[in-house]
């Protein structure tokens, strides 16, 4: 049996592409992170905090901020925590993460999220919010390692 050696190449490009990616997600590492957020709306929102995130054992100090538009109204703080994960380096932490969601808290409430930002690395919190806040909105949130 005779393998062309069209065939023979493309075979061996989706093996070698296989290898590569398969490569690339074996060396993405995992972290935890911590932060408090403070927010504040009255429609529009503005939040803004600080944490550190914990990767391959050193403490890298973060700062948090962001916006937020839709149904919402009151003030609170959240005592985030939690995974971070596909991340290769500290700084891949980096960015602008999305999310929709709704909730409140009229004294002590609990929130969990998933988000993710343009480098791929996947945020998996929970927290505890303290305050009064109602909301159904889009928001966004930044996150700088320092």
């Amino acid at each position: 049996m005779k393998i062309s050696s069209g065939f023979r190449s493309v075979a061996v490009a989706v093996v070698a592409a296989a290898g590569i990616s398969f490569a690339g997600s074996a060396h993405a590492d995992s972290g935890t992170i911590s932060f408090s957020v403070y927010k504040a709306a009255f429609f529009v929102g503005g939040s803004g905090g600080e944490g550190t995130l914990t990767f391959h054992g050193r403490h890298y100090p973060i700062s948090v901020g962001g916006i937020s538009g839709g149904l919402a109204f009151g003030a609170s703080k959240t005592y985030f925590h939690g995974a971070v994960r596909h991340i290769r380096r500290a700084r891949d932490v980096t960015g602008v993460y999305g999310a929709a969601g709704g909730g409140g808290a009229v004294g002590k409430g609990a929130q969990v999220i998933v988000m993710t930002n343009d480098k791929g690395a996947q945020l998996e919190l929970s927290g505890k919010q303290v305050g009064l806040q109602v909301n159904a909105d889009l928001s966004g949130i930044a996150i700088t390692v320092k």
